[in-house]
């Protein structure tokens, strides 16, 4: 006696198979994001290069110019985690309601029942996922923050202000 995941198994592998692109493909998606924001801090140091060497001419340690860097870069992640979930947990919700506005106005049929044996997306978010996801996003964050703060801290006050 059989069961229906072994008569269908090769469908089982090619969802196996997609998942595991579709991980890919969001881990180079967060690699992306990550690599905006440390160009993003780096371009914002190298910006106050003299304003840094300023407040380190006035007694700022080089502890306190990389937190402030690695604050500004944390709230810049905190907000993509809080418009990222919101926004992703909006469009999980209501895939199929999208799908069938997205089917209406380009005038295709998304999920044909002649070639898939689904017809709609069953959404499954959990809060748990959701957490991890987000928890994720603010350690690539603040990794991200890690480089540009040391940059700023190290930032030497004569040099800095030397063409000024």
């Amino acid at each position: 006696m059989r069961d229906w995941t072994q008569d269908h198994a090769n469908y089982f592998r090619a969802i196996r198979i997609e998942k595991t692109m579709m991980a890919l493909i969001l881990l180079l998606i967060v690699a992306v994001a990550a690599f905006n924001i440390v160009a993003m801090l780096v371009m914002v140091v190298t910006d106050k290069r003299t304003d840094i060497a300023i407040l380190r001419t006035l007694g700022a340690e080089p502890g306190t110019m990389a937190r402030v860097f690695i604050v500004q870069g944390l709230i810049i992640g905190w907000a993509g985690v809080i418009a990222g979930v919101l926004l992703g947990l909006a469009i999980a919700m209501n895939v199929d309601p999208i799908l069938g506005f997205l089917g209406a106005v380009f005038g295709l049929q998304l999920f044909d029942a002649d070639v898939y044996y689904i017809t709609r997306i069953p959404p499954s978010c959990t809060g748990w996922m959701s957490c991890w996801i987000a928890l994720s996003a603010l350690f690539v964050t603040a990794l991200a923050t890690v480089y540009p703060a040391r940059r700023a801290a190290a930032t030497p006050p004569a040099e800095a202000l030397r063409y000024e």
